[in-house]
């Protein structure tokens, strides 16, 4: 379970003096126990894999909107300890596919739904996000959908 090992892994960035490591799982574990608590459990209830999973997304787009956005203000000094918790983050979270991947998803599930025009770009853009939900990056999907339909 992936709330349970995040937990377990604060005794360990504590023993390596990793204070990123965790000041970054301390958070998490905390945005954690509010969603448990947030669904009427108790709070030293363990989130199932798919919700600790949402959890540790929010947070990771979380530090990269802050990055984006102390990176616009040319504020740098605050975006380097977002990006390093966002490295530590995205080590929690599968791998997201690549763009030849969705890519050839989106050709098959096109074809599946007879899509031909800029018109059902929508409802098709719905239907693969549903498909790759936790798999892709929603941008790149986008993207892939847009090229596929020009």
């Amino acid at each position: 379970m992936i709330h349970e090992t995040l937990k377990k892994s604060i005794p360990d960035a504590m023993r390596a003096h990793d204070a990123v490591k965790l000041q970054t799982l301390r958070s998490l574990i905390t945005m954690m126990t509010n969603e448990v608590v947030a669904k009427k459990r108790k709070p030293d209830e363990f989130l199932t894999d798919e919700e600790a999973l949402a959890v540790v997304k929010r947070a990771a787009n979380q530090r990269k909107d802050s990055i984006e956005q102390f990176t616009a203000a040319g504020r740098l000094e605050l975006a380097e300890p977002e990006k390093l918790e966002l490295a530590i983050l995205e080590s929690y979270l599968p791998a997201l596919m690549s763009r030849d991947q969705i890519e050839a998803i989106a050709k098959a599930k096109m074809a599946e739904m007879g899509v031909s025009s800029k018109a059902d770009a929508g409802k098709f853009t719905g239907a693969l996000m549903k498909e790759l939900k936790g798999q892709a990056d929603g941008t790149l999907v986008k993207e892939v959908v847009d090229n596929l339909l020009s």
